[in-house]
């Protein structure tokens, strides 16, 4: 069996047929509502479509899901075919122990195996498939039994919790200076750096801080919602995220001065460069971007030529997709509207960033020395900003509800009183609002972690971001001062 995704951009490129045109094949996906990424099985023989599997297809894109998880949800289906085809069976045809074959060779025999959380989504996407099937009389029971319960017998037999991991103050600077920014730990130049944009790379890290944004968000931001378009007073921003929020839930960014003055300098210093090397290539690809014409800021929304028709879209709910082609009419020709750019000229993708991330491990365990931090066993990921976005405001919250109070058992009769009395104002139902979370109890755990950052600041993220004349080489030497003084 093979797999193809449904990409409507490339009908007029690729398709040529005297039957029928791109123009109508375009037509027809758009009114039947088959989304881009929609997955489509064919036969490897024939190239005919698999009906009952491109059904399954069609119902994933009626549930409206992003294209990325639209192929992800494709490729698992694919990846059991491949498996269960080496057993002379297949995807339709499958019993109990093809399944069980298949988890076993996923989870333990495999090259590299796959951890739970994988392995979960995966056996999610395996139940809906046969509860599908099932449903449109395709198959007359599923081949997997339910477990008590009702849970999938296939399901990761251990649940796992969140995999919290924060940054220390000074994990944090090291990240962001000597990782990402080029930096040597005495706040020298580093002369064998050779990233392209540290000035970018370490706005993102102060903007994913500061906000608490997950990096779907704030690698997407645009620069009329971070506040850094003409006409806007700057300082601290504040917009909607919709459309690249997790399960699209809208909520409101709160992005503090520092973290916008750090991305105000990428836009200063290193931005327009990119933007000039990249104008001539962008007017090129002019007919396959979103060419904007107007920039409501005040009532955010955009208006512009896409594929050839005037288009009007709020800001808030333009996917990642859209944001990465529009662009604008700048100083040198088109230009992206996101604020982070590329050598291309439009917005980095998923890949980019993380090639960003691993280059700056590289760096920091490279460089280091006796003043380096302790560095974890596993490399840091951008998440990982989120969760010391989380941990560090609701530390602090905690405490500015404490006071003074030194008895604990008072602190504790405050806490129970406070839960009770004035939800509004928890600190716990604050930061849950605050990181998007559908459910409390995802917040909740954060609190087995809120013992472990340090509280030495006026505010929660006063000196983390910006660039003040607090180097991560001063904060080292006065660690190891204070360390020599100790002794």
């Amino acid at each position: 069996m093979d797999l193809a995704f449904v990409e409507s951009g490339l009908l007029e490129k690729y398709l040529d047929s005297d039957v029928i045109s791109a123009e109508q094949v375009a037509a027809l996906l758009k009114r039947r509502g088959i989304l881009d990424g929609t997955p489509m099985y064919l036969d490897e023989e024939t190239q005919t479509p698999i009906p009952p599997l491109c059904e399954f297809g069609r119902y994933l894109s009626t549930a409206l899901l992003d294209e990325t998880t639209l192929k992800d949800y494709g490729r698992v289906v694919s990846r059991v075919d491949d498996h269960l085809a080496e057993l002379n069976s297949d995807v339709l045809s499958a019993t109990e122990s093809d399944l069980v074959s298949y988890r076993s060779h996923r989870t333990q025999w495999q090259k590299k195996p796959v951890g739970g959380s994988v392995w979960s989504r995966e056996s999610f996407v395996l139940d809906d498939l046969y509860g599908f099937l099932v449903d449109r009389k395709i198959l007359t029971h599923r081949p997997a039994r339910l477990a008590a319960r009702g849970r999938n017998a296939l399901a990761p037999q251990v649940r796992s919790g969140m995999d919290i991991r924060h940054l220390t103050f000074e994990q944090y600077r090291y990240f962001r200076d000597v990782g990402l920014g080029g930096q040597l730990p005495d706040a020298q130049v580093n002369p064998t750096f050779r990233g392209w944009s540290p000035l970018r790379d370490r706005a993102g890290s102060d903007i994913a801080l500061g906000s608490g944004m997950r990096w779907r968000e704030w690698a997407t931001v645009l620069l009329p919602e971070i506040g850094l378009w003409p006409g806007m007073p700057g300082g601290a921003a504040e917009f909607t995220v919709q459309a690249c929020a997790k399960y699209a839930k809208a909520r409101t960014i709160y992005v503090p001065e520092d973290a916008v003055g750090s991305a105000e300098l990428f836009c200063l210093l290193e931005r327009p460069d990119i933007v000039r090397r990249a104008a001539q290539s962008l007017e090129r690809k002019a007919r396959d971007l979103f060419v904007l014409g107007e920039v409501d800021v005040a009532g955010g929304r955009v208006r512009g030529v896409l594929d050839g028709v005037v288009r009007e879209f709020q800001m808030s709910a333009m996917d990642a997709k859209l944001r990465r082609i529009a662009v604008f009419e700048g100083e040198f020709g088109l230009e992206a509207l996101t604020l982070f750019v590329c050598r291309g000229g439009l917005m980095p993708g998923a890949d980019a960033w993380k090639s960003y991330r691993h280059r700056a491990w590289t760096r920091m365990t490279d460089l280091a020395d006796e003043t380096t931090p302790l560095l974890p066993a596993r490399r840091w990921r951008w998440h990982d900003l989120r969760h010391t976005y989380a941990l560090r405001l609701l530390t602090y919250l905690e405490n500015m509800m404490d006071g003074e109070e030194p008895d604990l058992q008072a602190r504790r009769r405050r806490h129970r009183s406070y839960l009770t009395g004035h939800i509004r104002h928890n600190p716990l139902l604050i930061v849950s609002r605050r990181l998007g979370h559908s459910n409390p109890e995802t917040t909740y755990e954060y609190l087995q972690y809120t013992d472990d950052l340090i509280n030495e600041f006026e505010a929660a993220f006063n000196g983390w971001v910006g660039d003040d004349e607090t180097s991560y080489a001063a904060i080292a030497s006065h660690a190891i001062s204070s360390a020599k003084g100790g002794r």
